[in-house]
């Protein structure tokens, strides 16, 4: 069947010299132009409503505890417990310092304690017994010469074993102290220039100068306890004269018992003295014993140790930085904000940190906001009563709490981003 010709579907042809038509490209461009005009609006707002309720930084670190470790005394160190980057549990062992001298000064205050003590037994039996003696007659007197004499006695002998065997004892030991000390010095002068040679290893002249140094410890120590020992013999001695004192008081108390009356309170405030130089006594030996405790160090918190920086024989100060020790859960983050962001941000709100170490991100709230720029709060805090003063944005430090780490570990100093949701 053959096809019929719409009519109204044929080209139209134009008339000879008519314009040709305009082509209608210009419409596509306008259209594409305000296609585009609509998508860029669109992400506008959705980029204005998507930031409007939210600020970020990525000027900020992780921050923590950091707990320095240092010795209360001085010393050689014994023994080093931990290593570098350990985890350690609070009163675990960091350090030993030698403690045979803070153990020698304990050892001297205990004997100090125990002759105080012994000086107010004898002080408290002395107050009863002179009133009673002073109330008596010629016979109580008489008895009191005694009694006098055998204290005497007692203050001599106590003087003469002072004075002879525990003094004897005491300088011997210096002596052989003394001798011990120079035979390291010697052996030291001998291994100087073998060292120096390379004759011997390093190790064992440091093993040498150790032992000089033992030697001269335990030679201090020594003429320590002589001078203890010269002191006690001091006091045993006078102890004597006052005995003999007492015994030609006694006597004189024969004719005159009942001007010695006054007796009972001198006694009575011996007492007082001798409670006081047992209460003195008992505080030098807490000291010795504080002392004593500081020689070994422990951790006072959970943690890692960082920066450890002890050996073993090194000679520490009071003060001496040693180690620190760090607890990584508890650690926040210090985000510095520019101070045009934070006019909408309050404590409490909810945070999101990504940390740049791990490519991930954790939940966080602020917690507070600085008192203070951190320009303002350097070192050198920017003066700008002088020069010429160019405005410059300030950053102002915000704390925000991590509350879920999900299993990351966070280090004080890693660097994060921070956004902060203000509604």
């Amino acid at each position: 069947m053959p096809e019929v010709l719409d009519e109204s579907r044929q080209p139209e042809i134009s008339p000879p010299g008519a314009a040709a038509p305009v082509p209608r490209q210009g419409h596509r461009v306008r259209a594409g132009l305000a296609a585009a005009v609509l998508i860029a609006g669109a992400a506008g707002v959705w980029s204005y409503r998507h930031f409007r309720d939210r600020v970020s930084s990525d000027d900020a670190n992780v921050d923590g505890h950091i707990s320095a470790i240092a010795p209360k005394v001085s010393g050689a160190v014994a023994a080093v417990e931990v290593l570098d980057n350990q985890a350690v549990k609070a009163g675990q062992v960091l350090v030993r310092i030698d403690p045979r001298d803070y153990q020698a000064r304990v050892d001297m205050a205990q004997a100090a304690l125990l002759q105080a003590q012994s000086k107010l037994r004898s002080a408290s039996v002395s107050v009863p017994w002179t009133t009673e003696t002073t109330q008596s007659g010629e016979s109580s007197a008489a008895a009191q010469v005694g009694n006098a004499r055998a204290e005497l006695e007692r203050a001599r002998f106590g003087y003469e074993q002072a004075a002879g065997a525990d003094l004897s004892y005491a300088r011997a030991n210096v002596g052989a102290k003394q001798a011990s000390h120079d035979r390291a010095q010697a052996d030291l002068g001998r291994m100087k220039p073998l060292v120096e040679k390379a004759e011997i290893s390093r190790q064992q002249y440091d093993s040498f100068v150790a032992a000089a140094r033992v030697a001269e410890s335990e030679l201090e120590a020594s003429r320590e306890k002589l001078a203890s020992a010269e002191k006690e013999a001091s006091i045993r001695k006078a102890a004597l004269e006052a005995a003999q004192s007492r015994v030609e008081q006694a006597q004189s108390q024969v004719q005159t018992s009942v001007a010695n009356r006054k007796q009972v309170d001198i006694k009575v405030a011996d007492t007082g003295t001798a409670e006081a130089d047992v209460k003195a006594a008992r505080a030098r030996l807490e000291a010795a014993e504080l002392e004593l405790s500081y020689t070994t160090i422990v951790a006072p918190i959970d943690g890692v140790v960082t920066r450890k920086s002890v050996e073993v024989g090194q000679i520490v100060q009071p003060g001496q930085g040693l180690m620190t020790v760090i607890p990584l859960r508890d650690t926040w983050v210090t985000a510095n904000f520019k101070e045009t962001q934070l006019a909408n941000v309050h404590p409490g709100q909810r945070a999101e940190i990504r940390v740049d170490m791990y490519g991930k991100s954790v939940t966080g709230h602020v917690d507070s906001i600085a008192g203070a720029t951190g320009s303002r709060m350097s070192l050198l805090p920017a003066e700008n009563a002088t020069g010429n003063f160019v405005k410059v944005v300030q950053r102002i430090p915000v704390k925000i709490l991590v509350d879920r780490t999900e299993g990351l570990i966070l280090r004080p100093g890693m660097n994060v981003d921070v956004t902060i949701f203000t509604r």
